[in-house]
C-alpha cells in the first residue's frame, strides 16, 4: 500500500479512500472504506478508455455480469458506477499478496500439496465465473491472490470491455494485448473466438508457474512475436511439474480447446481431504505480518483535494470552493488524461511484478474528482423527498375514514369498504419495487415528478367523483403513483447524501417521515377526517401533492446518475405478483374473508413467487435489486430488523391513534409536536452524531429496546393523555435512533444508480410488516385496548427480537478511527 497523493480524491462514490493499492493498464486501484467499515478495493478506469461509448457499454455489461459471480474463491463485485465521468468498480478487498509476488519474488515454487490445492480452488473459482456466463480471459498469477484459507481469483470478465475501444483492437491502438503474453491461450494469440476452455489453458500455465517458478514458454525478452509463436505452435516445457499433476496440466495445455478438461473434471481430479494448512509455514507467517500491517496502516491526514477536472478552471471566479464532505459527481463528459504515464504495475494488491509484460504505452488514470462541491440544493431535495413521503403516508392514514364517509355520501352499498382499501394497498405495495426500478432507469427526480403529478390528479378525480366506480379507480391510481413517489424519494436522499456525517443527518430527518411517519401521519390525518368532509380532505391531499410537485420541480436537482441497465421485465412481473399475492392473502385476514386456521394458498404462492424473484435477480443482466447490495450481512440484518420493527409498532401506533381521537384536537397536536421533537432528538442529536464514531450496533440495540420499554409503559398507563406521554417519548426517541441506523445500513455501499430499487425494498419491508400486523388485528389475535396485555407484551417482545437480530447481524466497525474487519470491494480490470 502507498499513501494517497495530492492528485488522488478523498472519496469515490460512498467510499472513503485510504491508500493506493496499485495501478494497471485499465486504471488505478485504491483501498477504500464505507461508512459502516466495509473495506473495499476501488478500481478507477483510465480516462482515455472512458471517452469511448463502446467501452462504456461493454464495461457496464461486464460489470453487471461480474456481479452475478458467486463462490468462495473469487473476490465479489460489490458496487460500481459505470456512468461516472471516470467509471469505477468496487470489489471485495482480499488482504493478501498475489501469486507472482509469492512465487516469483519472495518464496519460489510452491510444494506439491500447495499446487494441488491451488488447482482445485482455481477450478472452483473458474466454475463460478463460467456459471455466470463469463470467461475470465486474463487468468494469470497476478490475478490470483494468496490468503490463509486459499487463493482468490480477481478481475474476472472485465477485460472484455477493452476488446474494441474506439472501433479498433487495443493491439492496433496502443500495442497492448487483451491478456498477458506468458499466460495466453493459442486461440487468444490467433484472435479466435474464446470459450471457457480458454481459461483452462491459462489455469495450466498458472499451475506450471506455481510449481516451477518460471513462465510456461520462457521469458518474453526474446520478443513479443517470438513468444506468441511459441504459445501457438510449440509444445510446453513441463519440467518440474509434480508427477501427480503432470497429466492434468498437460491436458489443460492442449492446443485444441475441445480436448481440454472441464472445470468440473479438474475439480474432481484435484479433490483432496488432506488435513492441515495448504501453504508452507513461512508463507503463512508472512501473510500474518501483512495482515498486521493493514491494521496498523495510518493514512496521512490531507486537506480537501482539488478536483482534477477543474484544473483549467481554477482561476475562474465563478468556481465553487471544495467541500470537505464532497463526493465525485457523475458527468456526461470524460475526464482528460493525466500527465505522463506511470510504470505499469499489473496487480492491485501487490508491488509491480518482474513477470508482467512490458507496456510503455499504458496511459495513466485521471481519478474521479473529489473537490467538486456537493449539490447545493441537496437539502431542498431532502425537504421535498421527506414532504412527499409524508403526503403519501397522510393519505394512506386518512383513507379508511374518508372511504367510510364517501360510501355513505354516494350511497353505493354494493362495495365493501375493506375490499376497496385492499385495491389501494395492492396497487401500492405490489408496485414499489417496480417504482424503484423506474427511478433508477429514468432518474429519481423525474420519477418523483411523474408520481406527484399523477397522485394529485387522481386525488382531484376522487374528490369530484359522482359515483362509486370513479372513486374506486381514482384510489387505485393513487396507489400506483404513490408506488413511484415512495422509492424515488428514498433513492433521492440516498443518492444525494453520501458523506458519513451529512448522510446520517439526512436519514435522521427523512426517517421521521419514512419510519416515524406511520405515527405522525395518523395524528396529522385527524383534522382531515374529523373537521373536513371527504371531498375537501381529498382536495387538501391534492394541494399537498402540488406543493411537493412545485418544490421538486423548482428546487431539486438529481445528480446521482442513472443505471445503464435495461428494464427488468421478468423481475418486475415476479415481484409484482409475489408482493401482491402476499398482501392480498394478508388482506383476507384483515377483512375477515379467511381465518388463520384455514389454508392460505394465496400468500404461500406469493412467497414462492418472491423466492423465484430472488433467484431471478441473482441471474438477471439488469436486476431490480443487484445482489451485491442484498447479500451482505449488514444489509440482510437491517432489512429483517426493519420488517420486525414495523410489525411490532404498527398495532401500538394504531392504538395510540385511536386513543388520541378521544382527546381534544389541541392535545393531539401537542402530542404530534412532542413526538416529532422526540424522534428528531433520537435521530439527529443521538444517531446522526454518534453513528460515524461508534458504529450501528451500539445505537440500534438501545434504540429498539427503548422503544420496547415505551410500549410496556403503555400497559401500566391509565386512560389519560398525561399517562401516555412517557411511553410516546420513549417510542419516538427509540425509533429515531433505530431508523437512522437502519436506513444507513441498508444503503451502505449501494451505488447511486441502484438507490431507487433499494428504496423500493425498504418500503416493501415496512409495508409488509404493517400488513402482517393488520392481519393479526383483523384475524382477532390482537385487540386495540388498554386491557389487552397481549398487544403490548407481544409488540415489546417483537422489538426485543428485532434488537437481538440487529445486534447480531448489523455490525459495522467499532470505531471509525480503527481499521475494520476486511469485508471488501472490487479489484477489477487492468
Amino acid at each position: 500500500m502507498e499513501q494517497l497523493t495530492g492528485q488522488d480524491p478523498a472519496h469515490i462514490g460512498p467510499y472513503r479512500l485510504i491508500a493506493r493499492l496499485g495501478e494497471g493498464g485499465m486504471g488505478l486501484v485504491y483501498l477504500g472504506r464505507s461508512d459502516l467499515g466495509r473495506t473495499v478495493a476501488v478500481k478507477v478506469v483510465q480516462a482515455e478508455h472512458a471517452q469511448h461509448p463502446e467501452f462504456r457499454r461493454r464495461f457496464a455489461r461486464e460489470v453487471a455480469a461480474a456481479r452475478r459471480v458467486g463462490g468462495d474463491w473469487t473476490a465479489a463485485v460489490l458496487d460500481a458506477d459505470t456512468e461516472a465521468a471516470t467509471p469505477w468498480v468496487a470489489t471485495q478487498y482480499i488482504p493478501g499478496p498475489d501469486l507472482t509476488t509469492v512465487v516469483g519474488r519472495d518464496f519460489g515454487p510452491l510444494p506439491e500439496h500447495s499446487v494441488h490445492t491451488l488447482a482445485n480452488r482455481l477450478a472452483l473459482a473458474l466454475q463460478a465465473v463460467h456459471d455466470a456466463g463469463l470467461i475470465h480471459r486474463d487468468l494469470k498469477p497476478s490475478n490470483v491472490l494468496v490468503t490463509v484459507d486459499g487463493p482468490r481469483v480477481i478481475d474476472f470478465g472485465i477485460a472484455r470491455a477493452l476488446d474494441s475501444v474506439g472501433g479498433d483492437s487495443l493491439l492496433t491502438r496502443t500495442g497492448m494485448l487483451i491478456g498477458s503474453p506468458g499466460f495466453m491461450s493459442p486461440e487468444q494469440v490467433r484472435g479466435h473466438e474464446l470459450t471457457p476452455a480458454n481459461d483452462l489453458f491459462c489455469l495450466g500455465a498458472v499451475l506450471v508457474h506455481a510449481a516451477t517458478g518460471r513462465l510456461l514458454f520462457g521469458a518474453t525478452d526474446t520478443g513479443l512475436n517470438a513468444h506468441l509463436f511459441r504459445i501457438a505452435e510449440e509444445e510446453p516445457d513441463l519440467t518440474g511439474v509434480p508427477d501427480s499433476l503432470l497429466d492434468l496440466v498437460r491436458a489443460c495445455l492442449h492446443k485444441e480447446p475441445a480436448r481440454r478438461p472441464t472445470t468440473a473434471q479438474v475439480i474432481e481430479r484435484t479433490a483432496t481431504d488432506r488435513p492441515g494448512e495448504w501453504l508452507p509455514g513461512s508463507v503463512l507467517a508472512q501473510l500474518g505480518r501483512k495482515a498486521a500491517e493493514l491494521l496498523d496502516f495510518a493514512p496521512e491526514v490531507r486537506g480537501a483535494q482539488p478536483d482534477p477536472r477543474a484544473r483549467g478552471a481554477q482561476s475562474d471566479p465563478r468556481a465553487r470552493p471544495a467541500h470537505p464532505d464532497a463526493r465525485p459527481e457523475p458527468t456526461s463528459y470524460p475526464l482528460p488524461p493525466a500527465t505522463p504515464p506511470p510504470p505499469h504495475a499489473p496487480n492491485p494488491n501487490a508491488a509491480p511484478s518482474p513477470y508482467a509484460a512490458p507496456n510503455p504505452y499504458a496511459p495513466t488514470v485521471a481519478p474521479a474528482g473529489d473537490g467538486v462541491a456537493p449539490n447545493p440544493r441537496r437539502w431542498w431535495g431532502l425537504a421535498m423527498a421527506t414532504f412527499a413521503q409524508l403526503v403519501v403516508l397522510v393519505h394512506a392514514a386518512s383513507t379508511p375514514a374518508l372511504l367510510y364517509w364517501a360510501v355513505e355520501d354516494l350511497e353505493f352499498a354494493t362495495y365493501d369498504l375493506d375490499q376497496i382499501y385492499v385495491g389501494y394497498a395492492l396497487a401500492f405495495c405490489s408496485l414499489l419495487l417496480v417504482g424503484g426500478h423506474i427511478a433508477d432507469l429514468i432518474g429519481r427526480r423525474a420519477t418523483l415528478l411523474i408520481g406527484l403529478t399523477g397522485f394529485a390528479v387522481a386525488a382531484v378525480v376522487g374528490a369530484t367523483a359522482a359515483g362509486g366506480d370513479a372513486l374506486v379507480w381514482s384510489l387505485v391510481l393513487r396507489g400506483v403513483f404513490a408506488a413511484l413517489i415512495a422509492p424515488a424519494s428514498f433513492g433521492l436522499v440516498a443518492a444525494q447524501f453520501t458523506g458519513p456525517k451529512e448522510r446520517g443527518r439526512a436519514f435522521g430527518i427523512y426517517s421521521a417521515a419514512g419510519l416515524g411517519g406511520i405515527a405522525l401521519a395518523l395524528i396529522i390525518a385527524m383534522p382531515l377526517t374529523d373537521l373536513l368532509n371527504w371531498r375537501l380532505s381529498l382536495y387538501v391531499v391534492a394541494g399537498l401533492a402540488l406543493v411537493a410537485l412545485t418544490g421538486t420541480a423548482a428546487l431539486v436537482r438529481d445528480r446521482g446518475g442513472r443505471t445503464p441497465a435495461r428494464f427488468d421485465g421478468p423481475g418486475a412481473l415476479l415481484s409484482t405478483l409475489g408482493v401482491g399475492a402476499v398482501v392480498f392473502g394478508l388482506a383476507q385476514l384483515v377483512g375477515g374473508w379467511s381465518a388463520w386456521g384455514e389454508p392460505l394458498m394465496v400468500p404461500v404462492l406469493g412467497i414462492v413467487l418472491l423466492a423465484a424473484f430472488a433467484w431471478q435477480q441473482s441471474r438477471a443482466a439488469s436486476p431490480i435489486l443487484p445482489t451485491y447490495a442484498t447479500r451482505t450481512r449488514d444489509s440482510l440484518g437491517a432489512s429483517l430488523t426493519l420488517f420486525l420493527t414495523t410489525l411490532a409498532l404498527t398495532p401500538v401506533v394504531s392504538f395510540l391513534g385511536e386513543f388520541l381521537r378521544s382527546v381534544s384536537l389541541s392535545a393531539s397536536l401537542a402530542a404530534f409536536l412532542g413526538m416529532t421533537g422526540a424522534f428528531l432528538i433520537g435521530s439527529l442529536a443521538v444517531s446522526a452524531r454518534l453513528l460515524p464514531r461508534i458504529g450501528p450496533r451500539v445505537l440500534l440495540v438501545p434504540g429498539l429496546l427503548l422503544a420496547a420499554v415505551g410500549v410496556l409503559i403503555i400497559q401500566s398507563a391509565q386512560e389519560a393523555l398525561s399517562s401516555t406521554i412517557p411511553s410516546m417519548v420513549c417510542i419516538a426517541v427509540g425509533l429515531g435512533m433505530a431508523g437512522t441506523v437502519l436506513y444507513s445500513a441498508i444503503t451502505d455501499g449501494v451505488a447511486a444508480h441502484d438507490s431507487g430499487g433499494r428504496g423500493g425494498l425498504v418500503m416493501v419491508n415496512q409495508h409488509m410488516g404493517g400488513e402482517l400486523a393488520f392481519a393479526l388485528l383483523g384475524g382477532g389475535m390482537l385487540q386495540l385496548s388498554f386491557n389487552n396485555p397481549a398487544l403490548f407484551y407481544g409488540s415489546a417482545g417483537v422489538l426485543a427480537v428485532a434488537a437481538l437480530l440487529g445486534g447480531l447481524l448489523v455490525k459495522g466497525p467499532a470505531r471509525t478511527a480503527a481499521p475494520a474487519e476486511p469485508w471488501s470491494a472490487p479489484t477489477l480490470p487492468r
